[in-house]
């Protein structure tokens, strides 16, 4: 995305999600850990989370699950704009199951702006996604769509980037973006 968005729009891939620790309610206290602080901070100092994740047994990968559970209580996803893009028409389970924990969280999920990039299968690094033209118009279509909802063109804020980074498309999973190519568009 990060290749493929306007020069107005900046994109920041969160690279927390390895170092989140399980959560615990117990532990939920301040000072949070230093990667769960990081992530609250780039998702309070966001205008847009973008979320892409895999489906894993009918729903998300437990470890974007244990992300979002750290800002349940704090709420940094409360009424801030969500929007997913997919790499499969597949994968309804993980979708629908991600909407829901969103909406409990009380985040805006734009399911207007929600796109699919149809990738099932390619092995396609960052470079070769931006190059390949059909791909490319549907991810700068996604972008567009977001930015010109929230009207950042004007607003410097970064759009944060979130994937469960797991699987992905360097083994040809049926998951949505952000895992192999995507993680390098929007590092």
């Amino acid at each position: 995305m990060v290749l493929l968005a306007p020069t107005d729009v900046e994109i920041v891939f969160c690279e927390e999600l390895e170092r989140i620790p399980p959560f615990n309610p117990d532990l939920d206290v301040e000072p949070a850990a230093e990667a769960v602080a990081n992530f609250r901070m780039l998702v309070k100092s966001s205008d847009a989370v973008v979320f892409s994740t895999p489906e894993y047994a009918h729903g998300v990968p437990g470890s974007l699950k244990n992300l979002l559970d750290w800002v349940v209580g704090s709420g940094e996803l409360s009424d801030k704009p969500v929007a997913l893009i997919h790499a499969s028409a597949q994968g309804e389970h993980a979708k629908t199951s991600l909407r829901e924990t969103l909406r409990t969280m009380n985040a805006r999920v734009l399911e207007e702006v929600e796109h699919t990039v149809s990738l099932r299968g390619k092995k396609l690094t960052a470079d070769q996604l931006a190059a390949d033209a059909e791909q490319a118009c549907v991810i700068r279509g996604f972008v567009k769509e977001l930015a010109d909802r929230l009207s950042v063109h004007q607003a410097p804020q970064p759009v944060l980037g979130s994937a469960a980074g797991i699987g992905g498309l360097e083994n040809g999973w049926d998951s949505p973006l952000t895992d192999a190519a995507l993680g390098e568009l929007i590092k």
